[in-house]
């Protein structure tokens, strides 16, 4: 539990107390609550070992004021816990994503393609960041979210959510009232005709009717699908009204959980739920034995050959790189003709000949100055090109 500075005895008595609930609050200076968005986003590195992404926050557009506590918040959570961190220039919700763990990944094209977010980024180019931070290999854009969903302007968590491999539920309402009834139907008829990043169908089970409920006068949805996926267990909220129906669609698309509602009221008026309040923390995968784990240099992760890990057990889906290659000075390194990569090897190659003129070259202007400057610099300007 995170709490904001001098309120964790107030935090951990609203926890309670036993030894079922023996929880670990954290001070950290916060803006809001919704750690899912601000938080970080854990993965496992080649090795499999924990890693937290840190993506950058602007309050879902710069719509609530102040932010700068929960963009920082990230990178001071990963340095409390002890977890390597890896940062990225894009800015990204972790409520904008659902992911298989096996490449694949949904988000909505209402979010992540909003201006508000990354209005330099392309679509290729989203995809890109999202395939080196979280080894994603394919991305199903759905074209909305929630209509009413103003605030995050449509995050996937609220209208679909991966719950195994190759399997999604999705939400669809039965009124034709609702302001989504045909915009999730569009959702629908995308994951249908859809495969996974491994070349499989989607199994698609529709989620029914959302829930309303009146808060300080408002009148706001209950999203069933905002839900957080624990040990053994699924935590949906709900509203006031009975959600049996629900719930016993998401028990049978979670076999081996055990599927419990919570009211979730007033994070409903703040627009969101139990999804947009958490984040999982994932334990770290056995590492492969007779090989000692070292600090990767930087702009670098070891264990990786063309894209391959032979360590790895036989069948088992290779994580891709989590962090870019750079050339000194931090050029992005060009591949050339043939899909190979120049060698970084300072002392031979092309870079490593053009860096011996450029010295060469800069040291001989140094001898000549006061002497016919101009022609000698340049000649010898010319040289070293």
């Amino acid at each position: 539990m995170i709490a904001a500075p001098g309120l964790a005895e107030e935090a951990r008595a609203a926890c309670g107390t036993g030894t079922d609930t023996d929880i670990e609050v954290i001070e950290l200076p916060i803006d809001d609550s919704w750690l899912r968005d601000s938080g970080p986003v854990f993965a496992h590195d080649a090795h499999g070992a924990r890693v937290g992404i840190d993506f950058r926050f602007n309050a879902w557009g710069e719509k609530r004021y102040p932010w700068t506590a929960d963009d920082t918040l990230a990178s001071l959570l990963l340095d409390r816990l002890g977890t390597p961190r890896v940062h990225s220039s894009m800015i990204l919700e972790g409520g904008a994503i659902t992911v298989d763990g096996e490449g694949t990944l949904i988000t909505t094209e209402q979010c992540l393609l909003h201006p508000n977010r990354n209005p330099r980024m392309s679509r290729a180019g989203i995809e890109d960041e999202l395939g080196r931070r979280l080894g994603i290999e394919k991305v199903i854009w759905l074209p909305y979210g929630g209509l009413e969903d103003t605030e995050t302007d449509g995050h996937v968590d609220g209208v679909a959510a991966y719950v195994g491999p190759a399997k999604v539920v999705v939400s669809l309402p039965e009124d034709p009232a609702h302001p989504d009834h045909a915009r999730m139907r569009a959702n629908l008829a995308v994951l249908e005709a859809s495969t996974d990043a491994r070349g499989r169908a989607l199994e698609v089970v529709p989620v029914p009717q959302t829930t309303y409920e009146e808060v300080a006068g408002t009148r706001v949805e209950v999203g069933y699908l905002n839900f957080y996926l624990a040990n053994g267990g699924c935590v949906v909220p709900v509203g006031g009204t009975p959600d049996d129906a629900a719930l016993a669609v998401l028990a049978a698309a979670l076999p081996g959980r055990t599927v419990v509602g919570v009211p979730t009221p007033a994070l409903a008026y703040g627009g969101g739920g139990i999804h947009c309040i958490t984040q999982q923390l994932p334990k770290a995968l056995v590492r492969r034995p007779g090989r000692a784990r070292r600090p990767a240099a930087r702009g670098r992760t070891p264990g990786r050959r063309r894209g391959r890990d032979p360590g790895l057990p036989p069948g088992t889906h290779p994580q891709p790189l989590l962090l870019q290659h750079r050339r000194p000075h931090g050029r992005r390194r060009r591949p050339l003709s043939g899909g190979h990569r120049e060698r970084p090897d300072r002392r031979s190659g092309r870079g490593a000949r053009h860096r011996a003129r450029h010295h060469r070259a800069r040291f001989a202007l140094r001898a000549c100055r006061g002497r016919r400057p101009r022609l000698q610099h340049r000649r010898l300007c010319e040289r070293g090109r």
